[in-house]
């Protein structure tokens, strides 16, 4: 039998706590939901996250290593949003592939993580990276020079291996609006069906 737990047994306290995790799960979706075509202003949204993030650190002067695993998990999702969904080197061929050569049919680039995705995992980290300066076990001594210095070459070598992966396989990872083709226009032809003399 299942007791719903009316009688102020400690059964009875799990339903309101289920209760409003789902309340509170379906009320972020819904405005997560909402905010997908406004791409601007979640991405400002993000700066000012990381902005906040950043004078966090700067005044608490501390907490580089969050910092630095912060841009390892950035780097990372960098390069899953500048990948191709189906990466020639890596997968088996199915058909859907990057066009290699002129003649090959265009295929739409479709990322492995798309933006909508890039941009809720960058804000959740931000996020999460904060909270974790509040707390001082996190708070590793290190030599900051080192690890900026290291995070910067790792960045430059990881680009440089994607940039040469995109001439490779010529592609390019945005698109800057639609592409508009313009045909032969014949102005007489438009023209002559207007006039009744």
């Amino acid at each position: 039998m299942e007791g719903v737990g009316g009688n102020g047994a400690p059964g009875g306290e799990a339903p309101p706590l289920m209760k409003w995790k789902d309340d509170f799960s379906r009320a972020f979706q819904y405005y997560l939901d909402r905010s997908t075509p406004h791409a601007v202003q979640r991405w400002v949204g993000t700066l000012g996250v990381a902005l906040i993030y950043s004078l966090r650190v700067y005044y608490v002067q501390g907490f580089y290593i969050i910092s630095y695993g912060l841009g390892i998990y950035l780097l990372n999702l960098l390069m899953g949003f500048l990948s191709p969904k189906i990466d020639p080197e890596l997968e088996v061929l199915d058909g859907a592939s990057l066009p290699t050569k002129g003649s090959d049919e265009f295929k739409p680039f479709i990322r492995r993580l798309p933006e909508f995705k890039f941009w809720y995992s960058i804000t959740k980290a931000f996020c999460v990276a904060f909270v974790m300066t509040f707390f001082s076990m996190f708070d590793v001594p290190v030599f900051w020079p080192i690890l900026l210095c290291y995070w910067i070459v790792l960045f430059v070598l990881t680009m440089k291996r994607q940039i040469l992966h995109m001439i490779k396989y010529k592609y390019i990872p945005f698109s800057i609006g639609k592409q508009r083709y313009t045909g032969k226009k014949s102005s007489g032809s438009s023209s002559s069906g207007l006039s009744r003399d």
